[in-house]
Order: C-alpha cells, then structure tokens, then sequence
C-alpha cells in the first residue's frame, strides 16, 4: 500500500458527490489509488447516488458517510473537496501533498420525477468520472 495514492473526497453530507467519486476511484484506479470520502457532517448515503453508480455496475451501498475528523491525522496525497461549501469550510490537512477543489452541482437539489432526479445523479457522475479520468489517471483507458 505505500506506493498507492492515498486520496480523500470531502463534500458537505457525504451522501452524493463524494461517495460516488469514492466509488469512482475505487473501480477505475487499478492498484494505484486508495480512496475514501467524508463530510463536514455525515448524513447518510442517498439511494439515488446507490441507483446512479449501479447504472455503471458500481456497488457503492456498503460505503457509508463519515465525518472528516476522523481523518484530520492521516496523511494523503491529495484531499479533493467536490462541492463549494465544503472547500469553504476545509481544514487543513497536514502533511497533504496536494489540495484540489472540484465544484459539481448538487444533485440532491434535483426537482421532478423520480426518473429526473436519478438522470442528475447520472450527470453528475459522469462529470465527476470526466474528472477522475482527466486528472487522476491521466488518461488511462476505463
């Protein structure tokens, strides 16, 4: 595990964007990365977030939301806050070798059928795997 990339995504809830970029990582980062997710505050997973990353054939159910201090003394590599309010409110992580902030819209501010709010989840994490392959694995083939 040394030579892995350790990387956390923080959001505000843990319950959408930073669950499914866990998810994400998790899938399509081979033997490279090591990721986790939390939140300013935990909640709980979204079962339209479960149903999204499903749609990809990503079982994300078992994860759950987690609030960030239980992380502030590991080390990272990089520490990814996946929505503005949460880049607001970060910590400082010690010991990170990178910060990055990707702002993603909140999908659990979807309105409409079920259907409708579920095709924002899918947006959502499709731009978020956009982001994941660009500038985590560089391009690699997923």
């Amino acid at each position: 595990m040394a030579d892995k990339q350790r990387v956390l995504f923080l959001c505000t809830h843990n319950s959408a964007r930073s669950q499914m970029a866990e998810g994400l990582l998790r899938e399509f980062g081979d033997d490279r990365f090591v990721a986790f997710s939390a939140g300013t505050e935990a909640t709980q997973l979204r079962p339209l977030a479960i149903r999204a990353m499903n749609e990809l054939g990503i079982d994300i159910s078992g994860q759950e939301s987690k609030a960030l201090d239980r992380y502030l003394e590991q080390p990272f590599d990089k520490v990814i806050t996946v929505c503005d309010q949460a880049n607001e409110a970060c910590p400082v992580f010690f010991g990170t070798r990178e910060r990055l902030h990707w702002s993603f819209r909140d999908p659990s501010r979807a309105t409409g059928t079920e259907d409708q709010q579920l095709a924002v989840y899918g947006q959502v994490r499709d731009a978020i795997r956009e982001r994941i392959e660009r500038e985590l694995l560089r391009g690699t083939v997923v």
